[in-house]
């Protein structure tokens, strides 16, 4: 089933891919592989969602939604990049970031917000290593980032 299809199913919208906020591009395209910038919780509206640390401002599932939201960024930069999702033969890897209390533990429960959604949207070829990392803060106090590794066909 073409990604395009498997999105409408799931009640999917692509955003726009974000701008880089910075000195740095989006992605890079090499040798067979697309590596994405990390993403933040940007919404379609433009506008940062999800700020704050999880475990003194927001709980677990906040945290899991904001994560769940860098992925459809970097999804949205994926498609950017390749033309179509389905150029996608496999994700290879993701690294979270959670800004959280330092009694806060539960960072591989909040990156499975993106973790899930790459493997909704890509089955099999969405399973991917992983790191689930807390911090003491992120850019513009956001909940999480995420960056994505992707191997292309």
């Amino acid at each position: 089933m073409p990604i395009a299809d498997k999105l409408k199913e799931l009640g999917i919208e692509l955003p726009p891919a974000p701008a880089a906020a910075a000195n740095y591009v989006p992605y890079v395209l090499e040798g067979g592989l697309l590596f994405v910038a990390g993403q933040v919780p940007l919404g379609p509206d433009g506008k940062l969602h999800y700020v704050g640390k999880v475990g003194a401002d927001a709980d677990e599932q906040q945290g899991y939604q904001s994560a769940r939201l860098c992925a459809l960024n970097a999804l949205a930069q994926i498609n950017a990049a390749l033309g179509s999702l389905d150029k996608v033969k496999r994700v290879l890897s993701l690294r979270g970031f959670v800004n959280c209390t330092p009694t806060f533990t539960n960072q591989p429960e909040v990156i499975n917000g993106a973790s899930d959604l790459l493997v909704e949207v890509f089955g099999e070829q969405g399973r991917h290593a992983r790191a689930a990392v807390g911090s003491n803060a992120l850019p513009r106090g956001v909940m999480t980032e995420v960056e994505v590794l992707v191997a292309v066909v």
